[in-house]
């Protein structure tokens, strides 16, 4: 890591992780998402929007300094992506979830759409150039883990 960019991109080093990065980058996602939980959903979304902005430049940068666009360090895309996955059922539903069920299957999900790649994800991570494709392909895999998960909850109910 040699300038801003790079530590933003790996997630200030959790794309370090000799044993699965993009694991570990969600992880880090959940966690960095937990101190939103307590404020109004306009915030929440604002604040999803300018981490994106914040992962297509890094990622970007990060790629060209690496030398490989979607480097394995570059977990920005995780974080970003698990993101969704939780704002979509914490701004849909209208009742309240329990947080470690919401984040447990926020990740897991996400995680399953993040490696599995079906279309639409693959097709945005393969046409896409540079920072975009590298972070949009991770946010169509958060949104279809935010919409599954927002119908699972549904079914379940109230918790």
């Amino acid at each position: 890591m040699t300038n801003l960019t790079t530590l933003l991109a790996s997630g200030f080093g959790v794309g370090l992780s000799p044993v699965a990065p993009g694991t570990v980058g969600s992880l880090l996602g959940i966690a960095c998402f937990y101190p939103l939980l307590g404020v109004s959903s306009a915030i929440q979304w604002s604040t999803f929007f300018v981490a994106c902005v914040v992962a297509i430049v890094s990622a970007e940068r990060a790629g060209k300094a690496w030398g490989v666009m979607d480097h394995p360090a570059i977990v920005i895309d995780e974080v970003v992506g698990v993101w969704l996955a939780i704002l979509m059922p914490l701004s849909i539903l209208t009742f309240s979830v329990s947080l470690p069920l919401l984040a447990v299957g926020a990740f897991l999900a996400f995680r399953l759409y993040d490696i599995v790649k079906p279309w639409p994800v693959h097709v945005l991570e393969r046409r896409l150039p540079g920072g975009w494709g590298v972070v949009l392909d991770d946010l169509a895999a958060g949104a279809m883990a935010g919409m599954i998960l927002t119908l699972a909850l549904l079914v379940i109910g109230p918790a």
